[in-house]
C-alpha cells in the first residue's frame, strides 16, 4: 500500500517501509568529499521512506582535518556527525563506536542500541567497503558491499588473496562503482564472484542552482594530487596506479591548448611541478578550506564552469566504467564535466553536458563544444543527473537486486 509523506526536501511516496543502516566512515574522515558521498545514501534512503541509521563503528583512529592529526580521541568526529545529523535530518539516529578502545565506547547512542540495530536491520550498506567485521556486526546477513574504487579487490581475488576473498564472501552481495566489471570489456577474471553494477546516488536538488555562472567562471575540479601507494597493485606484469597525478601530467597541456584556464584545487608541493601547471595554463589554489566545509564544497562546485578532471590510472587502464562521485555533483548543478574515458560512455554520457576523452585534442574540442552553446550543455548536465545518478533510482535498483 502507498501513502503520501511530507518531507523538508519534498513529498515522496512510501512503499515497504526498511530499517536500514548505513555505514561509513564520514565522521572519521570529516573530508568534504567523504561526506557528500555518504550524505547521498542517507538521505536518498530517507527520500524513499526508509528509517535510517548511520553508524560509524571501526578499529581504525579517525581524522581530525583541523589539528592534521590522527588520535584515539573522537571528540571532532562525534561532534561532525552530530552537526550533519542536524544539516540532513538524521538527529538521533547516528552513532560512532570506538573499537579502538577498551569497552568500546560510543557517541551518538550506546553499543547496546548498535548491536540491537545489527539484528533488526533489513540492510546494512558497507559504503565504500571500509567496514571491518566484528562479532556484533556478524549477526547480520544483510549486509551489501558497495565498491566505489573498482580494480584492486578484483585483482586481489585472482591473485588468491585469502582475507580478500574471506571478507567479501561475508556480504549479502556485492555491488561496484566499476559497471564493466563482469563483461568482456573487463580483463580480470571474477573466479565465480558476482559483482552487481552501480553508481554513486546523487540527491540532485540538493545541488541545483538558479545561479548562472559568471563571465569570470572556469573549470574547475578538486582532487588529492598523489595517493599512489595506498591502493596501488601489480597484476601479471604490470603495476596499475591508486592515483590521478600521473594522469594529470599526462594531459597538463589540456587548458593551453583549449585556449582556457582550468582551476584545481589541490596540494602540489613541488614548486617545480607547480610551475609546470601554471605555464599550462591552470589556477592552482588550495583545498584545505573546501575539505573541512562541506557547504563551501558545494558552493565552490556551483560556482564553476564546469568540471574538467582526470581517472585514476587503475580505471583507465583496467577499462573499469567507473564514474567520479564528485562530477556526478557537478552535472546534478548543471555544470558540464569533461572527464577521461574509464569505458563508462558505453553505459551514458559521452556527449552533450557530459564528455569524455582520450586526448588532448578532444579535450579542446570539447570546451569548444560547450562554450558554443552553454546553456544547452548545462540543460543535458542536470539531465544526465537526473536520469542515471539519482538517489532514489539508483538505491531503489540496489535494494531491489539484493532482495532487501
Amino acid at each position: 500500500m502507498l501513502e503520501v509523506r511530507r518531507w523538508a526536501f519534498g513529498v515522496f511516496l512510501v512503499m515497504k517501509r526498511k530499517r536500514i543502516v548505513v555505514m561509513g566512515f564520514m565522521g572519521s574522515m570529516p573530508i568534504a568529499g567523504v561526506v557528500w558521498q555518504h550524505i547521498h545514501y542517507v538521505v536518498g534512503l530517507q527520500r524513499l521512506g526508509h528509517d535510517v541509521f548511520f553508524i560509524e563503528d571501526s578499529a581504525r583512529l579517525p581524522y581530525n582535518p583541523e589539528t592534521f592529526e590522527v588520535t584515539d580521541e573522537f571528540d571532532y568526529a562525534a561532534k561532525v556527525l552530530d552537526r550533519l545529523a542536524r544539516d540532513f535530518y538524521f538527529k538521533n539516529r547516528w552513532a560512532y563506536c570506538a573499537r579502538y578502545l577498551p569497552g568500546n565506547p560510543t557517541a551518538g547512542f550506546s553499543l547496546s542500541k548498535i548491536r540491537q540495530l545489527y539484528r533488526e536491520a533489513d540492510a546494512i550498506l558497507n559504503v565504500c567497503g571500509t567496514q571491518e567485521f566484528n562479532d556484533d556486526l556478524l549477526v547480520s546477513d544483510r549486509i551489501l558491499y558497495i565498491e566505489s574504487d573498482p580494480g584492486v579487490e578484483q585483482i586481489k581475488i585472482d591473485k588468491g588473496v585469502k582475507s580478500t576473498v574471506e571478507y567479501l564472501r561475508r556480504h549479502h552481495a556485492l555491488f561496484t562503482f566499476g559497471e564493466n566489471i563482469g563483461t568482456k570489456d573487463f580483463p580480470v577474471p571474477l573466479h565465480g564472484f558476482k559483482w552487481l553494477a552501480t553508481r554513486q546516488p546523487v540527491v540532485t536538488d540538493l545541488w541545483k542552482t538558479v545561479r548562472s555562472h559568471s563571465h569570470a567562471a572556469v573549470f574547475t575540479t578538486i582532487a588529492n594530487w598523489s595517493t599512489s601507494g595506498l591502493k596501488d597493485i601489480a597484476w601479471r606484469g604490470k603495476k596499475y596506479l591508486w592515483s590521478k597525478s600521473r594522469e594529470f601530467l599526462r594531459f597538463i597541456s589540456a587548458p593551453k591548448t583549449a585556449g582556457e584556464t582550468f582551476e584545481m584545487a589541490t596540494n602540489i608541493d613541488e614548486t617545480k611541478t607547480r610551475k609546470k601547471f601554471e605555464q599550462n595554463h591552470w589556477r592552482l589554489t588550495s583545498p584545505l578550506q573546501l575539505s573541512v566545509d562541506y557547504w563551501l564544497y558545494r558552493d565552490y562546485i556551483q560556482r564553476s564552469k564546469g568540471e574538467f578532471t582526470v581517472a585514476k590510472d587503475q580505471y583507465v587502464r583496467l577499462n573499469t566504467g567507473w564514474f567520479s562521485d564528485r562530477s556526478a555533483c557537478y552535472l546534478a548543478a548543471g555544470r558540464p564535466v569533461i572527464t577521461q574515458e574509464t569505458g563508462f560512455s558505453k553505459n551514458y554520457g559521452g556527449k552533450d553536458g557530459l564528455i569524455s576523452f582520450k586526448t588532448v585534442d578532444e579535450i579542446a574540442d570539447a570546451v569548444k563544444r560547450i562554450n558554443a552553446d552553454y546553456a544547452k550543455h548545462s540543460r543535458a548536465a542536470r539531465d544526465v543527473a537526473r536520469e542515471v545518478f539519482e538517489a532514489k533510482t539508483v538505491l531503489t535498483s540496489i535494494l531491489d537486486r539484493a532482495g532487501i
